[in-house]
């Protein structure tokens, strides 16, 4: 037993740093992330720690910094130790990463106990006590019990070897591989700090672009450093592996999944990374799709290289995440339809140690789009759900979108199978997998505020806090992440919310509502373009998914088209498949439609599609002046970062409905409705603008 005496001089040096960093004469440059919580005023509480791990020495550390005043003694001990046991407390359902949090009388005195069963249950508990003091809940009456609905809760990280970050907008990658192993930058310490505090379980180092070279010895011992670093926080470290590898690396003729030379290659492999890293997590593929290699290049399927990389890993209780994003080289009768089409008839083939990641939509990452079809369509084969937290195509950092209500929207969609949602299937309920995921691309890198934004954090936050549990909602959400990062004044708390709450429809609204996808501009990403029509693969150009002529607009996906709608479970695709029971929301992604469609409110398709680009302005208007309102309430430096990247938001948010705009009426032929703007420009002016140089985008 081991009192939090033992630690008292390393708690005291950390408190030091933290109260110079919560100095007033310090701008506020939105590092501390959500974890803000303030050295105690006036005595801070005993606490106590039943056992001795560096786990636990971080959760005793976490709440002797942060603990407000007024709670005298907190204990943390695990759900086996002989007095918690005695308690009979209900900690046999809590799993190996839940935590139980209960006023109790221990020994001879009263204390509020930590509990779970493992440490890393008592960490997360510690942040979940941390948590709930920040956002206003009554000390004298915590009484909390939580376990993760979700079992891997993975970051993404698409960092290259060289320092960037595809699609990126918070500067250079955060791993300074150049410097590994032998400089572990505070911030990997911190990185993993705040991690924890949402849940986060697991982080993949690398670009599922992957490079070989990600597998050499010299970078194996750097993703061991950043593994030691990693470990005491409850964090996995797992790599994108590059299917061609045995061929780079090992001088093979061949990468065939099912050639017992490879499948050697890979199973030596596997054996010397866990000698680096013995609780290394496994692999993340990308596999024949972009032009990366695979094993259809032999004739094989996914499963064949899935399970060859799955018996590799086995014998160490590793596991493969291998995704179902295949946007293959050759033209498909309809991008959408692909993934389904290579992995449905594979259900039930994968090994039992293989997750199938799938994209939340069928196309890529869109602000809006239907779940996809595979959710619900893969019984026997656990699916990981992959999020994109930073914003490739929401505006990247400068534009304010919470991210809360599209994942929220994703999960709590009904897969046409009775009552199952999509969180049904990621959760595991669906079918009772014992393996299941959510795994997010992450919107991390080397600046100051870790996203490029204060509120990009939320969408960092958002993912963490969803992914230990899909059912928590996306407003209650935005609302502890607004009292933990601007404190618990309703008069701040309550017009930011409203903000975040509004801020992804707008971006739907201002790029294309209705159910329009990738009318962005192509390869960057940045900007409109949908009259960009001579790339050389259909798929590549946003003509193809939007089928704008004089008649209408809309990809027709039903039967007389691509018959899409076909993959989704029989209920919901026959809904799906007529224009009047489709969501008006989504009904351009599903069907070509006139112009003149009556629509729900009365207005005709294009009066309602111009209606949404100007809501969407609007919005960004009200937002802006929401947040001019808080000027005396927000530090001034998060204050004014977040109102210049406002203004250019509103800004950008204008252009993208005047090209839009002008674009449509060059085919449809069609007036603007009366009293409506017109754009700033001719489309010529619009189509002229380049962007060589965007962010995020390899060159």
């Amino acid at each position: 037993m081991t009192g939090h005496g033992r630690w008292r001089g390393t708690i005291a040096a950390t408190l030091a740093l933290v109260m110079a960093a919560a100095s007033p004469a310090r701008a506020d440059d939105g590092y501390r992330l959500w974890l803000r919580g303030e050295a105690p005023v006036g005595p801070s509480a005993r606490v106590t720690v039943r056992d001795e791990t560096a786990t636990l020495r971080l959760a005793a550390e976490e709440l002797t910094r942060s603990l407000p005043a007024g709670i005298a003694d907190v204990t943390l001990a695990l759900a086996a130790d002989p007095q918690v046991a005695a308690l009979r407390l209900p900690t046999a359902s809590l799993g190996d990463e839940g935590y139980l949090i209960r006023r109790v009388r221990l020994g001879q005195r009263e204390t509020l106990l930590v509990t779970g069963n493992s440490d890393r249950g008592v960490l997360y508990g510690s942040f979940a006590l941390l948590r709930q003091l920040a956002t206003g809940a009554d000390a004298t009456r915590l009484a909390l019990a939580s376990s993760p609905r979700v079992k891997l809760r993975v970051l993404n990280h698409w960092d290259n070897l060289d320092g960037s970050v595809e699609r990126g907008y918070a500067g250079q990658s955060l791993w300074d591989w150049w410097t590994l192993p032998d400089f572990k930058d505070p911030r990997y310490t911190d990185y993993a700090r705040a991690n924890a505090s949402l849940g986060i379980n697991g982080t993949v180092l690398n670009n599922v672009n992957a490079k070989a070279d990600s597998l050499t010895p010299r970078y194996i011992a750097k993703a061991a450093a950043l593994a030691d670093v990693f470990r005491p926080w409850g964090i996995k470290v797992y790599l994108s592996a590059r299917f061609s590898a045995p061929i780079e690396l090992g001088g093979l003729k061949t990468a065939d999944p099912r050639d017992p030379a490879v499948a050697a290659w890979w199973k030596t492999k596997a054996d010397e990374i866990y000698r680096a890293v013995p609780d290394f997590g496994g692999f993340l593929v990308k596999a024949n799709s972009e032009g990366q290699p695979g094993p259809r290049d032999y004739g094989a399927t996914h499963a064949d290289g899935a399970n060859m990389l799955a018996a590799a890993v086995r014998p160490h209780g590793g596991i493969v995440m291998w995704r179902a994003f295949v946007y293959a080289d050759t033209d498909p009768e309809d991008r959408a339809k692909q993934a389904y089409s290579e992995f449905k008839p594979l259900d039930g083939t994968f090994a039992d140690n293989v997750l199938v990641q799938v994209k939340n939509g069928a196309i890529d990452f869109q602000p809006r789009e239907p779940f996809h079809p595979l959710f619900g369509a893969m019984p026997k084969t656990p699916l990981l759900m992959e999020f994109q937290i930073t914003k490739e195509y929401l505006g990247f950092a400068t534009h304010l979108a919470y991210l809360g209500p599209l994942f929220t929207e994703t999960l709590a969609a009904r897969t046409g199978r009775g009552a199952e949602t999509v969180a049904d299937v990621v959760d595991g309920a669906a079918e009772h997998h014992a393996l299941s995921g959510m795994a997010g691309v992450a919107n991390i890198g080397r600046d100051r505020d870790w996203s490029g934004s204060t509120f990009n954090q939320a969408n960092w936050y958002a993912f963490g806090r969803l992914a230990w549990d899909p059912t928590l909602g996306a407003e209650p959400v935005a609302r502890e992440w607004a009292q933990q990062t601007f404190g618990t004044d309703p008069g701040v708390v309550d017009p930011v919310v409203r903000m975040m709450m509004a801020s992804r429809e707008a971006v739907v609204d201002y790029t294309g509502a209705l159910g329009l996808a990738h009318v962005m501009a192509t390869g960057h990403h940045y900007g409109p373009g949908p009259w960009v029509s001579d790339l050389k693969r259909p798929e590549w150009n946003p003509v193809y998914y939007h089928r704008a002529d004089r008649g209408g607009i809309g990809f027709d996906r039903t039967r007389s088209g691509s018959d899409a709608v076909a993959q989704y479970a029989p209920a919901l695709a026959k809904r799906l498949a007529d224009p009047a029971t489709t969501p008006e929301r989504e009904l351009l992604w599903f069907h070509h439609v006139g112009w003149d469609r009556r629509m729900a409110s009365g207005k005709t398709l294009w009066e309602e599609l111009v209606a949404h680009y100007d809501r969407g302005v609007a919005a960004v208007g009200t937002m802006r002046a929401s947040w001019d309102a808080l000027r005396d309430r927000v530090d001034a430096e998060r204050w004014g970062k977040t109102a210049t990247y406002l203004a250019i938001q509103q800004r950008e948010a204008r252009w993208w409905r005047d090209a839009s705009l002008a674009y449509w009426m060059s085919v449809n032929g069609r007036a603007l409705p009366a009293g409506v703007a017109a754009p700033a420009h001719d489309l010529a002016w619009y189509k002229a603008q380049l962007f060589p140089h965007a962010p995020g985008h390899p060159e």
